[in-house]
């Protein structure tokens, strides 16, 4: 694993990432669509597949797709603003639920046996010790954030820490040869912080972004709005600084997943981005580096209010929309293998031309 400086800034840190992200190369795109309107297919006929294995061959700079190597990283972490009751379950379920991971029954385990990806879950702010089972990999920045409805959900040094854990995953895994990456997380009370970082980057009020998360009854939802409201006006984030954002209505998993997506953008790798909270983090990302857009495909549409608002501050369609809102990375698996379609079909269908099969009549 690849590691960064313990004592640089979260500033810096960024800085250095966001000026490494390429922009997409043009002729590039313009190889890609020559190559599939010569399949044997009427042009366009493909949908959005084309337009996905158009965008791939744009990241990787190959002729022939690779979407081999899928993995799926799923971020677990605490929020102090639980205690303000925002969900309908207990805080400790963050926990139970990342062993539920390690021993494999979760929804995201299945679906990723299913399609052949890997899962890399991450404890990087789950309140008290978990058990070292195999598979998980511990990168504790505390137990959990403080209550942002009474103040910042981290301080400086921590929001760093944080950072630094995803961008040395993203770089993990260009050295393992990754071709996919998923975003998934964890946390009792993270729709609640993913909600404020929407309102405060789109200037919606909490009202327009705020559902009901994990089950909440109108009431409960009622009283979530009020804490985000709270806390916006305790800690008055800049709308204008995406570090800021993070790190007074932030969680750990949010800004590992930022550095984590912005790690993997600078080194080429194709983004695969859950639901809500997954997409907060891509729009902080994009906040810092605009062009780590091209290297993201959105998922699936979550049911909660505030994905669409997030959605489309980045500029990105979802690919999927299966009213799910469950979280873990279960979206990115579904997609991933949506986007592996894509690539199959463009290496592996024949052209007109060595098929003996007549084109179009002009």
């Amino acid at each position: 694993m690849v590691e960064l400086c313990t004592n640089r800034s979260a500033r810096e840190i960024l800085h250095e990432m966001a000026g490494q992200v390429p922009a997409l190369d043009s002729q590039w795109q313009e190889r890609a669509v020559r190559h599939l309107d010569g399949l044997t297919k009427p042009i366009g006929s493909l949908g959005r597949l084309e337009e996905i294995a158009a965008r791939l061959v744009c990241i990787q700079q190959k002729e022939v797709l690779d979407c081999k190597n899928k993995t799926i990283y799923t971020l677990a972490a605490d929020h102090g603003v639980s205690e303000e009751g925002v969900s309908a379950y207990p805080k400790a379920v963050t926990g139970q639920m990342v062993q539920n991971f390690l021993t494999g029954g979760a929804a995201i385990n299945v679906l990723c046996r299913q399609f052949g990806i890997e899962v890399v879950v991450v404890d990087i702010g789950v309140d008290g010790r978990m058990d070292l089972a195999p598979g998980l990999v511990d990168r504790k920045v505390s137990d959990g954030t403080h209550n942002i409805a009474r103040g910042p959900a981290m301080e400086e040094d921590e929001l760093a820490a944080a950072l630094r854990v995803g961008v040395e995953l993203a770089a993990g895994a260009a050295e393992r040869g990754g071709a996919l990456i998923g975003t998934g997380e964890m946390g009792i009370g993270n729709t609640t912080v993913a909600s404020a970082i929407t309102a405060v980057l789109t200037g919606k009020p909490a009202s327009q972004v705020t559902g009901m998360g994990t089950g909440l009854d109108p009431k409960g939802v009622e009283r979530k709005i009020a804490v985000i409201e709270r806390a916006i006006a305790v800690n008055h984030p800049n709308p204008s600084d995406a570090l800021d954002i993070l790190r007074k209505v932030g969680g750990f998993e949010i800004a590992g997943l930022t550095g984590l997506i912005l790690g993997a953008a600078a080194r080429r790798l194709t983004v695969v981005v859950d639901g809500f909270i997954s997409t907060a983090a891509a729009a902080l990302a994009c906040a810092i580096q605009p062009r780590v857009g091209g290297f993201l495909f959105a998922a699936h549409r979550s049911s909660e209010p505030g994905h669409g608002a997030l959605l489309e501050l980045i500029g990105q369609r979802p690919l999927l929309d299966l009213e799910m809102r469950l979280g873990e990375g279960t979206g990115s698996a579904l997609a991933m293998a949506v986007i592996e379609s894509a690539a199959k079909l463009f290496n592996e269908m024949a052209t007109f031309s060595s098929a003996h099969v007549s084109g179009a009549v002009s």
